[in-house]
């Protein structure tokens, strides 16, 4: 079996101190994709530049306190490639990959355009860059999967309240629709969803920390993990870990065989 985790940290510092190592040991997962580091290197700890024993492997944002992703691992990868554009979004730490055998697993934070107008317009520029980029990669014929917060609520049946949000970054009929380009165009599969294709409710890993919206589970499915056909038919289980709460993100636990 080979467990793979996903979760945004919000801070890998602030999620330290509400025990998201000790958490992630129990899991005895192979690998954790973590995402929104909001450090740099010298920022970090020991332990989590080499947590538990696992191998660490980070990619930055130049901007302090921003962004940032990273992949720790219990078998020691082939390689590991930081970065996919070489400049306006490599510079803020949104992509790292990590090679084991056939297998490429990588860890991905797409920005947010919730914050303004002009962060929409980086959202938009991202997913123009990225979506040849996704080709490239099922072209090299691996099993590949893509884990992390993709700020994007793919379905209705993926935010509690999709009607007031059709407006919003995040579900804009621009960016659900670039979505089911890269499911129906270029064969990605949204692995929960493969395993639970109707879930509603328990399907949220992201709430906002406005209002009630944790305790009255008024949330947003964004967080996924994408991959080839051939990984997807091995997963075998999915769930999002609720009974904690590391950041304002839930991780997202997938088995495959």
């Amino acid at each position: 079996m080979l467990r793979i985790i996903s979760l945004n940290l919000n801070g890998i510092r602030s999620a330290w101190s509400k025990n998201v190592l000790s958490w992630v040991v129990a899991q005895q997962a192979d690998i954790i994709c973590l995402q929104e580091l909001k450090a740099q290197l010298p920022d970090l700890s020991p332990e989590m530049l080499q947590p538990d024993g696992m191998h660490a492997y980070y990619h930055c944002a130049e901007k302090k306190g921003y962004s940032g992703v990273g992949i720790w691992s219990r078998s020691k990868p082939d390689r590991v490639i930081e970065g996919f554009d070489g400049g306006e979004f490599d510079a803020e730490g949104r992509y790292i990959r990590a090679d084991f055998g056939n297998l490429s697993v990588i860890s991905l934070y797409l920005p947010s355009g919730s914050s303004s107008p002009e962060r929409q317009e980086a959202k938009f520029r991202f997913l123009d860059l990225f979506f040849p980029q996704m080709l490239a990669l099922r072209a090299e014929g691996r099993e590949i999967v893509l884990c992390g917060d993709w700020n994007i609520a793919h379905q209705q049946i993926d935010l509690k309240n999709w009607k007031s949000n059709q407006k919003n970054s995040g579900f804009l009929p621009e960016e659900r629709a670039w979505l089911s380009r890269v499911f129906d165009e270029q064969g990605w599969v949204d692995v929960y969803r493969r395993l639970h294709p109707a879930t509603t409710d328990d399907c949220y890993t992201w709430w906002s920390n406005r209002g009630q919206a944790w305790a009255k589970n008024v949330g947003w499915r964004i967080d996924y993990q994408i991959a080839t056909p051939g990984l997807a038919a091995q997963a075998r289980a999915a769930s999002v870990y609720k009974a904690e709460r590391f950041s304002d993100h839930a991780p997202l636990v997938i088995d495959y065989d």
